[in-house]
């Protein structure tokens, strides 16, 4: 007879909790957990409400001792600034967990539900679960202290143009909007030739300057006035000035160029019409269609005016319109424009229909013109110039008429503009009558130049309702879907009034 012996299965012991007298798996403690948790709280001494303070200006959370740093809510960085607040008991248990419990966004609260750990009672290690309530204080920022005082600044940066037109400020103003460089600013105060942005720190004067340098053609000059000082630390409180100048052209504007300068563009003529100013002057010769393009340092090196402003401009009529097919290039010629037509027009002044006078010319804008069409364009005839390179040229190398654009009538384009522009929030100093004349002169250049346009934001305005892209008249338009929606954060997703955030 054989005898089966099954294995031994060993089983872990029972004893009971010293307290309760429940039956439990051995511990180091020999009582029960929940025995263990109604004699021992590891949280204690770790704060369960903390205030916080939240600057509502600028959007930002204040870090000890001095710093205000920007957080989203519920992210990382907002998780971490919580829990420096509760550091130090922290640092006698173990942390094992941290996260955020939803809470609504206007309600003033932050909670935080934390997991931690720490050994008690002969080395029994012990996890508890507990939520941390942070009140948010609304407390003002010391940079938005100098913001609200408005006289607190440390530079400033002057743009200027010694121009007429204000057409290249509205499109720096619409660049300045699209990438925000408006944000730092203290103070932006407009003048009659130009604007002046105020700054707490250098660091930001000299990054828009660098903007505009980047955007417009311009020079600077950089200057600092000693404030305070204290020989005792050899520390200084200096105010700092840059004063920035933007080139003397304008879109639309007529200009003579020295020989020199023109010769080396590719021997184009002199009379030039500027037909865009963005990072470089843009110039068509309107008599063979060659382009150029100025930057900064070489237009300083051979400056050049403008020969009318846009108040001069005269209505003409075209009589007659033909396409010049093959035009001989002399040689070492530049490039030529494929956007534009070469036309020879007969012309006459609106002003002058009783009379038979008529003008002929050479034009770049072959393309748009037809005979009844109206354009507008400058008269060298009839008028005096005050030009040193205009009165060394002879006779027959300056064009009796120049041909701007094409006219169309505004009102009929204000009615059906459905479309809005943003703009700084500025001082001004005094309105002037003409400021909306050059406004709407800027919303028409917006629709007739796509190239300027990329580069603006433009919002379409529900109010207006939407049209074809083109009227009657031509008259060019914008279309829908350059168009972006303007976003109102005090509307929810459903359209109706939300509660504003941490208000």
């Amino acid at each position: 007879m054989e005898y089966m012996t099954e294995p031994v299965k060993h089983t872990p012991g029972h004893i009971l909790c010293c307290d309760c007298g429940v039956p439990i798996s051995p511990n180091p403690a020999n009582i029960c957990v929940a025995c263990l948790r109604s004699k021992v709280d590891i949280s204690q001494g770790i704060p369960k409400q903390v205030y916080i303070s939240f600057c509502k200006q600028c959007q930002r959370y204040f870090q000890p001792p001095g710093t205000w740093v920007q957080c989203a809510l519920e992210s990382r960085d907002l998780l971490a600034l919580c829990l420096k607040k509760i550091k130090a008991p922290l640092s006698k248990v173990r942390l094992v967990d941290a996260s955020f419990v939803w809470t609504e966004p206007h309600s003033k609260r932050l909670k935080v539900k934390l997991t931690i750990q720490k050994e008690v009672m002969n080395g029994a290690i012990l996890q508890q679960v507990f939520v941390v309530d942070y009140v948010v204080q609304p407390q003002m920022c010391g940079d938005c202290h100098r913001v609200e005082a408005k006289d607190f600044w440390k530079a400033v940066v002057q743009v200027r143009q010694k121009t007429l037109h204000k057409k290249t400020f509205y499109y720096l103003e619409q660049l300045i909007l699209k990438y925000g460089m408006h944000q730092n600013t203290l103070r932006i105060k407009e003048i009659h030739d130009g604007l002046d942005f105020y700054y707490s720190s250098k660091q930001h004067a000299q990054k828009m300057v660098e903007f505009l340098q980047c955007t417009v053609p311009t020079r600077y000059k950089a200057s600092q006035r000693l404030i305070s000082q204290d020989i005792h630390s050899n520390t200084y409180n200096y105010k700092s000035t840059f004063s920035v100048e933007i080139v003397p052209i304008c879109k639309d504007n007529v200009v003579c160029l020295s020989p020199k300068l023109a010769q080396s563009l590719g021997n184009m003529n002199q009379i030039c019409v500027c037909i865009r100013v963005t990072s470089v002057i843009h110039l068509i010769d309107p008599n063979t269609l060659q382009v150029a393009d100025i930057d900064g340092n070489t237009f300083w090196s051979h400056p050049f005016n403008s020969l009318c402003h846009p108040k001069q401009l005269e209505e003409f009529i075209v009589m007659e319109c033909s396409i010049v097919r093959d035009t001989k290039r002399s040689a070492g010629a530049g490039m030529i424009s494929k956007k534009h037509t070469l036309g020879e027009v007969w012309v006459q002044k609106t002003s002058e229909m009783n009379t038979d006078k008529q003008y002929f010319c050479r034009t770049h804008l072959g393309h748009l013109l037809n005979p009844g069409d109206l354009v507008l364009g400058f008269d060298l005839v009839n008028c005096n110039l005050n030009d040193e390179y205009v009165n060394k040229m002879k006779s027959d190398r300056v064009p009796d008429v120049v041909l701007i654009k094409k006219s169309y009538d505004r009102t009929k384009r204000q009615r059906r503009r459905n479309w809005k522009l943003k703009e700084l929030a500025r001082d001004k100093e005094n309105k002037d009558t003409d400021d909306e004349r050059q406004y709407q002169d800027f919303l028409e250049d917006l629709e007739e130049d796509e190239a300027i346009r990329k580069n603006v934001n433009i919002y379409r305005d529900s109010t207006i309702p939407v049209e074809s892209d083109t009227d009657d008249e031509g008259a060019p338009r914008i279309s829908l879907a350059e168009m972006l929606e303007d976003l109102h954060i005090s509307q929810d997703a459903t359209g109706g009034e939300g509660e504003s955030m941490m208000t």
